[in-house]
């Protein structure tokens, strides 16, 4: 599975009242969710944000309350992923299992810049810079969590198991 998207980059300690305001969490509509998605660190994401587009933040990304409402709007804005240098380990965990992908990755992190053009193989990890032609390792998700990933979450995954039985 792969993404290609422009990248959205920022700093440190991102939390996830920022990625998705409490003013808006009278709401679990995906929908509804995206359309407030990092307007308090960026005002104009919402309108920028493209399907398939990246976000790229340095330490401790999605910090602050547990609330899964941060990953999914991320999700429903159309990012494809997120990279960091590390994620908050509640926002890592309520990632996976909504199905966004996030990779941990410092050298990438260190040399990505806001609109740079990125490839990025869940498969094997690799992070390629298009508009740098620079090519980044990060680790690659275990075989499970790919395919929780790739049914869009846990639930989605849980269903199709049910399913097969």
């Amino acid at each position: 599975m792969k993404a290609t998207g422009k990248v959205f980059r920022y700093g440190s300690d991102v939390d996830t009242d920022v990625i998705i305001p409490a003013r808006y969490l009278n709401t679990s509509s995906p929908e509804e969710l995206a359309k407030h998605c990092m307007e308090d660190i960026d005002k104009e994401f919402v309108n920028q944000v493209k399907d398939g587009d990246i976000i790229v933040a340095d330490n401790n990304f999605g910090c602050g309350s547990s609330r899964e409402h941060a990953p999914l709007a991320i999700k429903a804005s159309g990012v494809s992923c997120v990279i960091a240098n590390n994620f908050a380990r509640i926002f890592y965990r309520n990632a996976i299992n909504i199905g966004l992908p996030i990779l941990e990755c410092p050298q990438a992190v260190e040399d990505i810049e806001a609109g740079d053009e990125l490839e990025v193989d869940f498969d094997t990890g690799t992070i390629v810079n298009l508009t740098k032609n620079n090519t980044y390792s990060a680790e690659a998700f275990p075989p499970f969590m790919q395919e929780l990933i790739k049914a869009g979450g846990l639930v989605n995954y849980i269903n199709e198991d049910l399913k097969r039985v």
